[in-house]
C-alpha cells in the first residue's frame, strides 16, 4: 500500500491525487468540497497528459485543472483507496481502504522516494531520467563489483539491480530497502514518464558486457 497526500489546486478549489483502480488502471482524482461526484480522468501513457472521462462534468472540473493535477501530481506514489470524502475545510477523509494483494502490500516511505525523484529532477523540477541514467553509467563505469561482475559474466539484470539497488538505497538513506520495494519504485518512476525508465542504462550494461566478452 503506498500512499502520499493528495495536493492543492490554484486553477479550481479542489485537491487532486492518482491512484491505481482494482483493474490496475492509473487514474487522475479531482475532488471539490462543494460537488460530491469526483473529477477522474486517465493518464496518457505517450504524453502523459490527463484525458477527462466520458461521464466527468467539465464545467466543475475543467481541462486546465487536470493540466494542473497531472503536473503537481507527476512524480508522488499512487494513493490507493475505494472511498474518500472531502471536507469544507479541504481536507481528504479515507472511509474505506480496497483489499491488497500480495504485491500491493509493500509499502515505500514517500519521503524517501521524494529523495530519489528530487535528486534526479532537473533545475526545472522535472524528474530526468537523462540524469538519472548517466548517474547509474557512472556509477557502474566507477565500480570494481560491477567490473568483476562484467569479468565473471554474469546478467544484465544483475548487474542493473547492484547499481539501482545501491544508488536508490544511499539516496534515500534507508539501506534496507527490500527487492520488491526497489521494484515498486522503478515502476512508479516508469510511471511518471512514458518511456523506459533505466533505456540508455541498460543499452550502456550491454556494451560494458560485449566488451568483457572480445577479451
Amino acid at each position: 500500500m503506498i500512499r502520499t497526500d493528495a495536493v492543492k489546486l490554484t486553477v479550481i478549489s479542489a485537491v487532486a491525487f492518482r491512484q491505481k483502480l482494482q483493474n490496475k488502471e492509473s487514474v487522475l482524482t479531482i475532488l471539490r468540497p462543494d460537488y460530491k461526484q469526483p473529477g477522474m480522468a486517465s493518464i496518457s501513457r505517450k504524453t502523459g497528459e490527463a484525458i477527462p472521462a466520458a461521464n466527468t462534468n467539465l464545467k466543475k472540473y475543467p481541462l486546465d485543472a487536470f493540466t494542473e493535477a497531472a503536473e503537481l501530481t507527476r512524480s508522488l506514489p499512487y494513493k490507493k483507496q475505494k472511498n474518500v470524502k472531502l471536507s469544507r475545510d479541504m481536507m481528504v477523509e479515507e472511509l474505506k481502504d480496497v483489499p491488497a494483494d500480495k504485491e500491493d502490500e509493500v509499502v515505500i516511505d514517500s519521503a524517501e522516494y521524494q529523495k530519489i525523484v528530487d535528486h534526479y529532477s532537473d533545475k526545472n523540477g522535472k524528474l530526468s531520467y537523462d540524469l538519472m541514467n548517466k548517474d547509474f553509467i557512472r556509477f557502474a563505469k566507477s565500480s570494481k563489483v560491477v567490473k568483476d561482475m562484467v569479468a565473471e559474466k554474469k546478467s544484465a539484470a544483475a548487474i542493473r539491480n547492484y547499481v539501482v539497488s545501491n544508488k536508490f538505497k544511499n539516496i534515500s538513506g534507508n539501506h534496507d530497502l527490500s527487492g520488491k520495494q526497489l521494484k515498486k519504485i522503478t515502476e512508479l518512476l516508469d510511471e511518471a514518464n512514458p518511456k523506459h525508465v533505466y533505456k540508455e542504462f541498460n543499452a550502456e550494461i550491454r556494451k560494458m558486457l560485449s566488451a568483457g566478452k572480445k577479451k
